[in-house]
């Protein structure tokens, strides 16, 4: 285990009511490139807040530990305030401990001429073994965010292998397809993403994920307008709107021949800074999160993206949005494949 601290651990004492006292956060996959641009905005206070010290915690596999350690000293050279101590390890006995938020960005990634059968096989393993860990060592009250893929079902694996945990702590990042859908209507309209707002994101993190902008509100001169009623453009919304943000990762590959990273590690600051702070009054945020007790026909035990509202730690369902038939056919047609890549992952979670 490598660590380093700005004081010698013996002397960390913290006074429990003081908000000095430190947090644990884990990041997974500490090695890789996602994390390369998450880790920094972690440390400096865009996600907990600029007064919340964090014990950083680094997991990676074994042979990228030489990586890490370079990970760690660019950490230690960005002399951030609020990081009282970086532990770099490839041991979930020691990445898991005492946690508060888990940030599960490692995963197997697909190769070459693998089927998703194969890439649903490997996950599990590693999900199955992520969510015991958290079972037995992480605190009851731990927020679980999961970034890699399959990410709804690698989520639903973790969630079931720790039983301990409330499944509703349990989410999976499907807000660098909500970032997608924004950025996609303010461009359109030529205004900022911060004048848009409420896009859905339903469904699997995948191309059946079904962006829905029925409900989005678009600010206008002062005023907002429904972004079906202000674009004027229903060809554009129902076509390649939806294939533009569903294939949208591909087309990053395609161009950069890597995954997204930066727009991938901000999507993961606002979904846990949402989580920790909650949503702003009047807006709703899409997060991949436990289906049961849904209103909208999607069924149970089924971790797929709705529309959520957060307080106070705690995810609520936002209820009673009128659906179309339009929208029904695409939220239908990614439960389905969700529902089929959770039984082929629960086929190898028993066996696992």
């Amino acid at each position: 285990i490598r660590r380093f601290s700005y004081f010698p651990n013996d002397i960390m004492v913290f006074d429990k009511d003081d908000k000095s006292e430190p947090i644990r956060v884990l990041v997974t996959g500490a090695a890789g490139q996602i994390a390369y641009s998450l880790l920094y905005s972690i440390g400096n206070g865009s996600v907990f807040g600029k007064d919340q010290p964090i014990i950083l915690v680094l997991l990676d596999i074994t042979p990228m530990m030489g990586v890490l350690d370079g990970v760690l000293m660019e950490l230690q050279d960005c002399a951030l305030p609020l990081l009282k101590d970086v532990i770099a390890t490839d041991k979930e006995e020691v990445a898991f401990k005492d946690l508060d938020v888990a940030i599960l960005v490692g995963s197997m990634p697909r190769r070459e001429g693998m089927e998703r059968k194969d890439l649903l096989k490997a996950n599990v393993k590693i999900f199955k073994s992520q969510g015991a860990a958290l079972d037995k060592y992480a605190k009851k009250s731990v927020k679980v965010i999961v970034v890699g893929n399959p990410a709804n079902t690698n989520c639903l694996t973790a969630s079931k292998s720790a039983p301990s945990i409330p499944k509703e702590n349990f989410s999976c990042l499907t807000r660098l397809d909500h970032n997608r859908a924004k950025a996609q209507i303010a461009l359109k309209l030529g205004v900022t993403a911060n004048d848009v707002k409420n896009v859905i994101i339903w469904g699997n993190h995948s191309s059946t994920q079904y962006p829905d902008v029925n409900h989005a509100k678009v600010k206008l001169q002062g005023k907002e307008v429904g972004v079906y009623e202000a674009l004027k453009d229903d060809n554009w919304l129902k076509g390649e709107f939806v294939t533009t943000v569903q294939q949208r990762g591909a087309a990053v590959i395609k161009a950069r021949k890597l995954s997204s990273a930066m727009s991938a590690a901000k999507a993961i600051c606002d979904h846990v800074r949402d989580i920790w702070f909650g949503t702003p009054e009047g807006e709703f945020v899409s997060m991949g999160v436990i289906s049961d007790g849904n209103s909208y026909g999607v069924p149970d035990d089924l971790l797929y993206s709705f529309p959520v509202v957060i307080k106070n730690k705690t995810w609520k369902f936002v209820e009673g949005l009128p659906i179309n038939d339009f929208s029904r056919e695409k939220m239908d047609l990614t439960a389905k494949e969700l529902t089929e890549e959770k039984e082929t992952a629960f086929e190898f979670l028993s066996s696992a």
